[in-house]
Formats: C-alpha cells, sequence, structure tokens
C-alpha cells in the first residue's frame, strides 16, 4: 500500500505515531479507542485525529470508535511494517554506533543490514555483535548492488555529506535520512528527511523558557 500523494505533510508524519499508539493500546488489550483517546495518547486534539483518519476513508464509526487492531493492522499495511525492510547506515562514528546498537527490529520491522565508514576507521571490516557487517565506503556501490537495500540512513560530517548523498543516489538509494544539518541536492525522485537534533534541543528549551504552565 502507498501513501497518496495528496495527504498533506504533517499528516504523513503522525502516521508511524499512530501505528506505535495502536499497537500500544493492542498490548494493553484496549479493543475500542475515541478519537479523543488516540489523540490524548498523541499530544493533539481530537478534530487532528479525525481529519488526518479521513484521509483514508471510513476507519471508524461515529458513536463506536475505532477497532484497535484493525487500525493497528491498517498503519502497519500502509507502512509497509509487514515486511523486514533492510536499511544502510554511513558513518560509523559515535552517533553511527549508537544507532547500530539500537534494536529496531524489537519496535518495528527495520534492521540495519550493512554499515560503511572510510578505511581509517577501525570499525571497518568487521561485524557487530548483532551481526552487521562494516564496510570500506569505497566498495558500497558493489555491496548494495547485492541487496534489495533502497533506503540508508547518513551520520557523517556535514562537509561530507553531500559527496555521500551523491555516492548513494549513484548505488541505487531511493530514500535518505539525513543526521546533517544542511539540505542535500537530490534528485525528485529519491526522498530526503531530516534529523537536526541541535535545532530540536533548541526548540525545546525555547518552548520550555517560554511554558506559562
Amino acid at each position: 500500500m502507498t501513501i497518496d500523494k495528496s495527504i498533506p505533510n504533517a499528516t504523513a508524519k503522525r502516521l508511524s505515531i499512530y501505528y506505535r499508539t495502536f499497537k500500544r493500546f493492542h498490548a494493553a488489550k484496549v479493543e475500542k479507542a475515541s478519537s479523543k483517546q488516540i489523540a490524548e495518547a498523541i499530544g493533539i486534539d481530537s478534530a487532528t485525529v479525525r481529519r488526518d483518519f479521513s484521509y483514508f476513508g471510513e476507519l471508524g464509526r461515529r458513536g463506536f470508535g475505532y477497532d484497535v487492531e484493525k487500525l493497528m493492522n491498517f498503519f502497519a499495511e500502509l507502512l509497509n511494517d509487514n515486511a523486514i525492510t533492510s536499511v544502510a547506515l554511513i558513518g560509523v562514528g559515535n552517533l553511527g554506533s549508537a544507532m547500530l546498537n539500537y534494536k529496531f527490529h524489537e519496535r518495528n520491522k527495520m534492521k540495519i543490514a550493512m554499515a560503511f565508514d572510510i578505511k581509517g576507521n577501525p570499525l571497518v571490516g568487521t561485524t557487530t555483535p548483532e551481526g552487521t557487517p562494516i564496510y570500506d565506503f569505497a566498495d558500497i556501490k558493489e555491496k548494495i548492488a547485492q541487496t534489495d537495500i533502497k533506503t540508508a540512513i547518513i551520520t557523517v560530517p556535514s562537509n561530507n555529506s553531500q559527496e555521500v548523498a551523491d555516492e548513494l543516489i549513484r548505488a541505487g538509494i531511493k530514500g535518505i535520512l539525513s543526521f546533517s544539518p544542511i539540505n542535500l541536492t537530490l534528485p525528485k525522485d529519491v526522498v530526503v528527511q531530516y534529523v537536526d537534533l541541535t535545532s530540536e534541543l533548541q526548540t525545546l528549551l525555547y518552548f520550555m523558557r517560554n511554558n506559562k504552565g
């Protein structure tokens, strides 16, 4: 299942949050959930929940709430979480190493199948305790070609991120999650999401200073 391009980006970004929420409800043996309950669990208003869900047709019935198991399975299919998605990691420094140790597969069906760094990194040529091989970045095109990997995570210094992204495109990557604060120049058929930890922290501090509660 693919996401309709007419769906607003703000809604699309909440899809995984809805999925996690319904998984949590299901684990707690909640069978039905109202838009208010869903909204409170996520931290948004119930009108936003109903508007988001309206893009996908009839997901629930007024007065009856939403079937938790049905919606959990719906979002699993929507997000392709019924099949394991393999991802490549580029940059095995402090952040990259932390991501290698993060157990994605325990929370969803994603896994870092291989990692890359330059030869100067002593981890190149080794395998993590979880079984993830760490290769020389110079071999990335060859290694990616041997897999069905189409997604990559970049955790390299900012001044190297565009060069790395260019090489990923040549290797056939179609989706990039970048932890670099600079915008990448990419072909239109390549999707990119940015994670700027400094910006997120600054935003948090701003809201803390202006919290009237």
